[in-house]
C-alpha cells in the first residue's frame, strides 16, 4: 500500500511545473480528454509523492485529499477493514482508472483506496 495525497488544481500545467521545480519526478500523466488539460498526473520522490487532479473552476474540488494505491486486490483490503470493525463508505467500484472504494477514518476523513490500471488511462 502506497500513500498518494491528491492535490486538486485549476491549472495543471503550472502545478506540474511547480512540483517538478520542487524536485519531484514525473511518473505518469493521463491522456487528456477531448477538451482541456489532462486530469491526472503523478509525481514522486524517493520518499513520497503526490497526485495532481484537475479541478475546473466551479467543480467544488479543492485542497488535499488522502488516497492510497493498493498492491493487492481491493476485496482483501476491504475485508480486513470490515473484520476490524470499520464500515466502507462505498463498495468497490469500477472507475475509468481502475477500481476504488472509500472509507472514513476514525476522525471522519474520507479516504480513497485505489487499484489503478494504467492501461485504461493511456
Amino acid at each position: 500500500m502506497r500513500s498518494m495525497p491528491i492535490r486538486y488544481v485549476r491549472d495543471m500545467d503550472a502545478a506540474r511545473r511547480f512540483y517538478l521545480a520542487l524536485g519531484l519526478a514525473h511518473d505518469f500523466t493521463s491522456r487528456p480528454p477531448r477538451r482541456g488539460p489532462a486530469v491526472w498526473t503523478e509525481l514522486s520522490s524517493p520518499r513520497g509523492g503526490i497526485a495532481l487532479h484537475h479541478a475546473p473552476e466551479g467543480s467544488g474540488l479543492t485542497g488535499l485529499q488522502m488516497s492510497f494505491q493498493s498492491d493487492e486486490p481491493l476485496e482483501e483490503v476491504a475485508g480486513r477493514l470490515r473484520a476490524a470493525g470499520f464500515d466502507l463508505a462505498t463498495e468497490v467500484t469500477d472507475e475509468s482508472y481502475g477500481r476504488s472504494f472509500t472509507i472514513y477514518d476514525p476522525e471522519g476523513l474520507l479516504i480513497h483506496i485505489n487499484e489503478n490500471d494504467y492501461d485504461l488511462q493511456r
